[in-house]
């Protein structure tokens, strides 16, 4: 949507098992982290599934009834494989043994992620560049890795990074149209709708996430960087500012950029988090690159993975600056 759903509604992308790689604990007093995230992955997983089938059944999603189908279980196939080489190669218990419980938890994340990358992505009538993109996206959970106090942990948000990969080697595959979300509803439900996923995102976002913080920062900073190009570059402020009104905006907002995974956990961190991608957003929009959102936050995750890997290598003095940097 223009990112969005994402994937976590998405990527979400991406909480996993317990031996799941890359995956960063939230926090809330009373409930296990464990307990907290697989929570999340629940609600993240069944709210994109409810949208996805009512958006083929009622909204008017453009894609074929057969992608969302063909990605997940692509997804399914190919999150397996990467766990079970990755596993074998670092002689470790895959992260879906354990039985049914596990391998339901595990294999959450790569159905968030394939169904974010059927929603959101336009191949018109070939369905490979939906296969290819949630293929990629579980193979950076492997691929991309950063180890934060004595754990690997992931980098890209899987479902953005398979999207924004596909944009770039084959330019004839596009976004989905935002109006796909809203194109058959009429009367109230065309606000109605975003002001119910929006709602629940949040809900969502405050009870289990606690990425608020990086919300408010990420929103605000959209605004700003807005507001600056109507100021010193002439831009149209209404044009500018008229994403935010978008459902494609709310599902970025609540479903891509606080994938728990790929985004820090204490509030200073989740504002700079947030504020970084709108800034990076601004500067690609000024320099005329198409899907901004989705590659803002690729460079947004990028960066946090080169705080993440040069802080332990600082000179001792400079540690407390760049700490938890996640």
């Amino acid at each position: 949507m223009t990112s969005t759903v994402a994937s976590k509604i998405t990527d979400a992308t991406s909480v996993a098992a317990p031996h799941t790689p890359g995956d960063a604990p939230t926090r809330r007093p009373g409930l296990p982290p464990e307990v907290r995230r697989t929570k999340a992955l629940a609600r993240f997983a069944t709210t994109i599934t409810i949208f996805t089938v009512v958006g083929h059944l009622l909204l008017g999603f453009e894609q074929s009834p057969i992608t969302p189908v063909v990605a997940v279980l692509t997804g399914y196939a190919t999150v397996i494989l990467f766990e079970t080489l990755d596993a074998w190669a670092h002689d470790r218990r895959p992260g879906y043994a354990g039985g049914r419980r596990s391998m339901v938890v595990f294999l959450l994340p790569a159905h968030i992620t394939a169904l974010a990358c059927a929603m959101l992505l336009w191949g018109n009538s070939s369905v490979w560049p939906y296969v290819f993109a949630v293929a990629v996206a579980n193979g950076s959970k492997y691929l991309f890795r950063v180890r934060v106090r004595g754990k690997a942990r992931h980098v890209f948000n899987p479902s953005n990074f398979g999207i924004a990969v596909v944009l770039v080697l084959f330019p004839w595959v596009g976004i989905a149209p935002p109006y796909q979300f809203t194109s058959n509803t009429v009367g109230a439900l065309d606000w109605l709708l975003p002001l119910g996923i929006l709602m629940f995102g949040t809900m969502l976002n405050v009870g289990l996430t606690g990425k608020w913080p990086l919300i408010l920062a990420w929103v605000a900073g959209f605004a700003a960087q807005a507001v600056v190009r109507w100021a010193v570059l002439d831009h149209a402020l209404l044009g500018a500012l008229l994403p935010m009104t978008g459902l494609a905006f709310v599902l970025f907002t609540n479903y891509m950029i606080t994938d728990p995974a790929t985004s820090p956990l204490r509030v200073g961190n989740q504002v700079v988090f947030g504020l970084t991608t709108a800034a990076v957003y601004g500067v690609l929009v000024v320099s005329e690159v198409s899907f901004g959102l989705f590659f803002a936050l690729v460079i947004t995750c990028l960066l946090r993975g080169v705080v993440q890997y040069a802080a332990p290598r600082l000179p001792r003095s400079w540690m407390s600056a760049t700490r938890d940097a996640g």
